[in-house]
């Protein structure tokens, strides 16, 4: 067993860095220097600053996320699906003397091609804390994830939480909305409408109209967004995973998004175990870094 490691979490907008001595997390660390946003620092600079006074000779870093995609450090290779949990952690990419990469996952057949980084390895830890045929992954590119005990069989992107961001912010329906408010009765109005309409495209405009002619109020038009995007999302994926109405289901990711999928699934007659971004790819990297030690 590695008895002390530091884990990063290292995507395009932001870095999480947490240090690990037996078992136990000492200290955590967040930067703005993603990989997009390095602003003339090389990635060796950037991690020597966000890990300053952890580091020794003989101190690994383990990292995943875009700092292992071709726009990042290097470019870790994918594993192809269906793959076992067990092989990310020994398909590990060296950058520089005890600092790896995590590989990311990828499908490629002429009905579904995909790539996951970062998530993997939050499923490593999912595995382990809260096992799961189906896993589902909100964010701004929300996966969803086949698996069994031991292998990574399939999973699926939905643009979600970066359609909802570039609907508010980059097209018509933001436009004089203002300041915006939590409201479950919205997000349920537009759970509902997602629910039960398959082309949701057609619907978009009509959330501007509907603020515009004070049907809807302005300030509760993200929540009703969120609810149509989320509603439609769920409830057109578990057509495709209908065996997960008799197996578990667990949605990783921060309370408030675990909360929505679940208000849907309910919703939809399904129930699922939420599981904190952040505690399943902590869990995660500690299982890969174990297995480096044996």
């Amino acid at each position: 067993m590695i008895s002390r490691y530091i884990a990063i979490d290292w995507g395009s907008t932001n870095l999480r860095a947490w240090l690990y001595q037996d078992g136990e997390c000492l200290d955590s660390r967040q930067s703005a220097s993603g990989i997009t946003r390095l602003n003339g620092q090389t990635p060796q600079a950037v991690l020597n600053t966000v890990t300053d006074g952890w580091r020794d000779a003989n101190t690994p870093v383990l990292m995943a996320g875009m700092v292992g995609s071709n726009a990042g450090w290097i470019n870790a290779p994918y594993l192809p699906c269906p793959t076992a949990f067990s092989a990310i952690g020994e398909q590990l990419t060296a950058v520089i003397p005890d600092v790896w990469i995590i590989p990311g996952l990828s499908v490629d057949r002429d009905d579904n091609h995909n790539v996951i980084r970062g998530e993997e390895t939050q499923l490593i830890g999912a595995a382990a804390l809260a096992p799961a045929s189906l896993y589902i992954m909100p964010g701004t590119h929300c996966k969803w994830v086949q698996a069994d005990a031991e292998r990574i069989h399939d999973f699926r992107t939905v643009m979600t939480g970066e359609l909802h961001h570039l609907l508010l912010t980059h097209s018509l329906v933001g436009v004089g909305i203002g300041e915006q408010e939590t409201c479950d009765a919205a997000f349920d109005a537009g759970m509902e409408q997602g629910i039960n309409d398959d082309a949701i495209i057609t619907r978009l405009f009509e959330v501007r109209a509907s603020h515009v002619l004070g049907a809807l109020p302005r300030s509760h038009v993200s929540e009703y967004l969120s609810g149509l995007l989320i509603g439609n999302e769920v409830a057109m994926q578990m057509r495709r995973y209908q065996h997960a109405a008799s197996a578990a289901i667990t949605v990783v990711a921060n309370q408030k998004l675990c909360a929505r999928y679940q208000r849907v699934l309910a919703r939809l007659g399904f129930s699922a175990t939420p599981l904190e971004g952040d505690t399943a790819f902590q869990a995660g990297i500690r299982s890969i870094a174990h297995a480096m030690a044996n």
